[in-house]
């Protein structure tokens, strides 16, 4: 199998959402730019930690150049767009800042599965890579929009009264 390579430059929209009723839900990162429409699975830990590390990056690069990248939620359209196919299983994604284009770029890398123990061991195949070219503002409501996702599927934490921590 060949191995993808796709640029998204600039995006139109990018989100993440689940499918699947609460506990068995299956998240995805998607992204759009003029016709091509890309989809990946991701884990339910990657969108949190991916949430995190773009607001991180984001008010690094705000402190940077004192400015103060916001977004008005209710403006933008976070729902995942039909057909919903994944390219691939997500194993490692970065972020990268274009300073000429004021980008932030999300690299998502394809998960590779190796032959297990006693199995036969084929050539290694290379990981795909597609690079997200994104604005601050789309980041910004990914970042939000991702955490909203991963603390819809968890119980309120606080029941009857009482306080209960949940662990994932």
């Amino acid at each position: 199998m060949a191995k993808t390579e796709l640029d998204l430059n600039p995006v139109d929209f990018i989100t993440i959402g689940t499918i699947g009723p609460k506990g068995k839900r299956i998240f995805h990162l998607q992204a759009g730019a003029q016709d091509r429409l890309i989809s990946f699975l991701i884990e339910k830990e990657q969108a949190w930690a991916l949430s995190d590390a773009i607001r991180e990056f984001l008010d690094d690069l705000d402190e940077r150049d004192s400015r103060a990248t916001t977004v008005e939620m209710a403006a933008m359209d976070m729902d995942l767009r039909e057909p919903i196919q994944p390219l691939f299983r997500v194993s490692q994604m970065g972020l990268a800042y274009d300073e000429s284009d004021d980008k932030i770029i999300l690299i998502a890398q394809e998960a590779v599965i190796t032959a297990g123990e006693g199995e036969e061991e084929e050539p290694q195949e290379e990981p795909g890579v597609v690079r997200m070219w994104c604005s601050r503002r789309q980041m910004r409501a990914l970042s939000l929009h991702a955490l909203d996702m991963v603390e819809q599927g968890r119980p309120s934490p606080k029941q009857n009264g009482r306080i209960t921590y949940y662990w994932t």
